[in-house]
């Protein structure tokens, strides 16, 4: 197999990482191959295959190199060191536990991209735990990212899923897999936390300059490219929060509820990952939550740009030791950065929402109009997907059903009074920021749960074609719109370890 490995982030040293290999699997079966993300990749199979080699051969090899049986050619697997604060406990050493990154490969844009296994088995991080991912949380992060990405959220992707022939034990035995993840990077917040518990002043500075390099290339000059100074610090910094924004609201346009938002989980890049306790708002609520680890709700739908806020002074914390001064002229520098990133995400959170309801550009009135509209979707418990829907259907005669008009009566005449001038501008702006369907949690559980006692993965490929076209109604779309009858009461997600 063609593919034109670095393995960059291993050469910043042993500091950074443990060299090790994936633990070999009893018998590797190819599940799902995203044959369009390797197409993106520019992954190439012509040095591989050829004109007799069939089907079922080149899923074996695949399923042998991405289960970390085989190494791809060029490929030195380590395990990532970083730490992390875990629901605001912190933990000085978490690291890869179950994952290989592979190295890291260039589309044809150039755009660098980590090739990681996940599932693949131990390394001196996986503090008693087995090294293994069961096949359902390995499906759940290959439909949720892929639905993700269709709906245009900053994401992390999947690349493959091979089923390893072997159980992992939950609560009971489950068939294993290991999930092929594709991340900008996969370099988090806890990473540069890893170093500044450990006052290692140096390899915090490595760290960050090859954040630059991979992320902000534009912050480092061609004739200085081997040391960073206090004003490119808090340029990256500020290059951080701005990635985090748009995430953040991408998740609160869709009704997504991250569901473990700890800073081990928080990249610097601003994609989605880790999809194990995640889950779709039905009826709004800004509380709603359904991790099963989160028992006070810190991560709940309404609380994750607070979260996001967090998260980024931890960041900002560890930072501290690059900056000039003494500690107090230090916090004085990325103090302003922290304000200006709140003020942002409040603005950016006004333009999403009035998009949502067709207004590009909000006016004075705007907000409080959003905010009585929000008031009512929690009062009533509207569905926060098939609202919107029916509110941009409506823009082209389509009825509202009765009790949605009931419980908007009041709202929908200043609506209407304040788009009129605009409703064809104001629909096609509702229907990019307003999905038809979304991965909801009753038929995403339903399905993991036939994939596990079946190998008919036929209706998998159905699902995924809707979901990777959410603003469109395609034949099988209404398939996937119901809201869950009980509105998912009792319904919890777990982390999969």
């Amino acid at each position: 197999m063609s593919i034109n490995f670095s393995n960059s982030y291993r050469d910043l040293g042993e500091a950074f990482s443990q060299n090790i290999l994936p633990d070999p699997v009893a018998q590797p079966e190819l599940l799902l191959w995203n044959e369009s993300l390797a197409k993106a990749l520019n992954i190439s199979f012509t040095n591989t295959f050829n004109a007799t080699t069939n089907k079922e051969q080149e899923n074996d090899l695949l399923a042998q190199y991405f289960s970390g049986n085989r190494l791809l050619e060029g490929s030195k697997p380590i395990a990532q060191a970083y730490s992390g604060h875990q629901f605001g406990q912190f933990n000085p050493q978490l690291g890869d536990g179950r994952a290989h990154l592979l190295g890291d490969i260039a589309d044809a844009q150039g755009q660098r991209w980590d090739i990681q296994l996940k599932g693949s088995g131990v390394s001196h991080f996986s503090r008693q735990g087995d090294g293994r991912c069961a096949l359902g949380p390995a499906l759940r992060e290959y439909i949720m990212s892929e639905a993700m990405f269709a709906l245009g959220v900053p994401t992390t992707r999947c690349l493959a899923v091979v089923m390893t022939g072997q159980s992992v034990y939950r609560e009971r035995p489950y068939a294993g897999a290991i999930v092929t993840r594709v991340a900008t990077s996969h370099i988090r917040v806890g990473t540069f936390q890893y170093f500044a518990a450990r006052d290692d002043v140096e390899s915090l500075k490595k760290l960050t300059l090859y954040s630059i390099k991979r992320h902000f290339p534009a912050l480092i000059s061609a004739s200085d490219d081997k040391a960073i100074n206090p004003e490119q610090v808090l340029a990256f910094f500020s290059a951080v929060l701005a990635k985090q924004i748009p995430l953040v609201l991408s998740w609160l346009r869709v009704g997504f509820i991250h569901g473990v938002m700890n800073t081990d989980n928080t990249t610097i890049s601003g994609e989605t990952i880790d999809y194990g306790p995640c889950a779709m708002m039905n009826d709004y609520n800004a509380d709603t939550v359904f991790s099963s680890i989160d028992r006070n709700g810190r991560y709940a739908f309404g609380k994750q740009v607070n979260m996001m806020q967090w998260n980024m002074t931890r960041l900002a914390e560890t930072l501290l030791p690059l900056l000039s001064g003494d500690e107090d002229e230090r916090v004085a520098q990325l103090q302003p950065l922290l304000t200006q990133f709140h003020q942002d995400f409040e603005q950016g959170y006004l333009v999403m929402m009035a998009a949502k309801i067709g207004i590009d550009e909000p006016i004075e009135g705007d907000a409080s109009m959003l905010n009585e509209l929000i008031a009512l979707l929690k009062k009533y418990r509207l569905d926060y997907t098939k609202t919107f829907t029916a509110l941009t259907a409506s823009l082209s005669g389509s009825a509202i059903e009765a009790p949605l008009v009931d419980a908007l009566n009041e709202w929908l005449p200043r609506w209407h009074a304040r788009i009129d001038d605009f409703k064809v501008a104001a629909q096609q702006l509702m229907r990019k920021n307003n999905p038809v369907v979304i991965p909801r949690n009753h038929h995403v559980e339903a399905l993991l749960e036939r994939c596990q006692e079946s190998d008919d993965l036929t209706e998998l490929h159905q699902f995924l074609a809707v979901l990777r076209q959410p603003y469109t109604l395609l034949d099988d779309t209404t398939k996937y719109q119901d809201a869950p009858i009980d509105g998912d009461k009792g319904y919890h997600t777990f982390c999969g370890t």
